[in-house]
């Protein structure tokens, strides 16, 4: 069979997502509702910073600008997984009920298939967030703006959103194997809340956990280094795009590697 390139896969997906998209519209309260909530939580994220500054001038050596710029780091690099990949929640359900052997049958990658289905377009109000954010915090620290400092940005925002990318596939993975799954997805993405934070503000075990267990520290940390303190850049940082892409890779395989060997029996 004729191996399929990319032209053919984006022109499924834009098929699927103009679907999904007719299918969310026709329940505007809902979404409108949704998207709402996601604003007021990222909100309350920028308030409790600003709560909490108010009694300190720094933590640990970073001030409330810099934290204010992991915050938003961390948002933007999240809302890929937000949008795209969002469908990982389900997979338990389809796992379990026997749903999942109808993805098995198509003449296209099973994982694209998969996880095309739903695009989370409340994601994209936590994009415009986070970029809002970022913006109000690179004035104020009194960062260069410079076709190499953007293009340093995506490089790194993209090796963020990898990281976690490959979190949750790993973690929703697990349904193939575990029956109580939902508790390993639901702590990956918790862990997503200490993204936000300098891990230089944690005990050394957590910052070993968090580089090299549960490597949420290369959701924000390591990779806006490389934009906020560019004279004190740890290797790390620099290494941050390999990284993204070896454990997106392997949390790919371990998706596929479950699905390939899913039997639909269902529970």
């Amino acid at each position: 069979m004729k191996r399929k390139g990319l032209g053919f896969y984006f022109r499924i997906y834009c098929k699927i997502l103009a679907q999904d998209l007719k299918s969310k519209m026709s329940y505007r309260a809902d979404f409108i509702i949704s998207t709402i909530g996601m604003i007021f939580t990222n909100i309350s994220g920028f308030i409790s910073f600003w709560i909490l500054f108010r009694s300190f001038p720094s933590i640990n050596g970073w001030s409330y600008y810099e934290m204010l710029f992991l915050y938003g780091f961390s948002l933007v690099s999240l809302t890929p997984v937000q949008c795209f990949f969002d469908n990982n929640w389900s997979l338990r359900q389809y796992v379990y009920s026997g749903d999942f052997i109808k993805y098995c049958f198509r003449p296209i990658n099973l994982f694209f298939y998969y996880q095309s289905e739903v695009f989370d377009i409340k994601g994209l109000g936590q994009l415009a967030f986070g970029i809002g954010t970022l913006a109000y915090s690179w004035a104020k620290i009194g960062l260069a703006f410079t076709p190499l400092m953007l293009l340093k940005m995506i490089v790194f925002l993209i090796t963020a959103s990898l990281i976690m990318i490959a979190l949750q596939n790993a973690a929703a993975a697990t349904c193939f194997w575990i029956q109580n799954s939902f508790y390993v997805l639901d702590l990956a993405f918790r862990f997503k809340d200490y993204a936000k934070y300098p891990i230089t503000i944690f005990s050394p075990v957590f910052r070993f956990i968090f580089t090299f267990v549960m490597p949420i520290a290369f959701i924000a940390y390591y990779p806006s280094l490389v934009i906020l303190r560019p004279d004190e850049v740890p290797l790390l940082s620099w290494l941050s795009p390999v990284f993204g892409v070896v454990f997106f890779l392997i949390s790919y395989r371990i998706w596929m590697y479950g699905a390939t060997k899913y039997s639909g029996t269902g529970s």
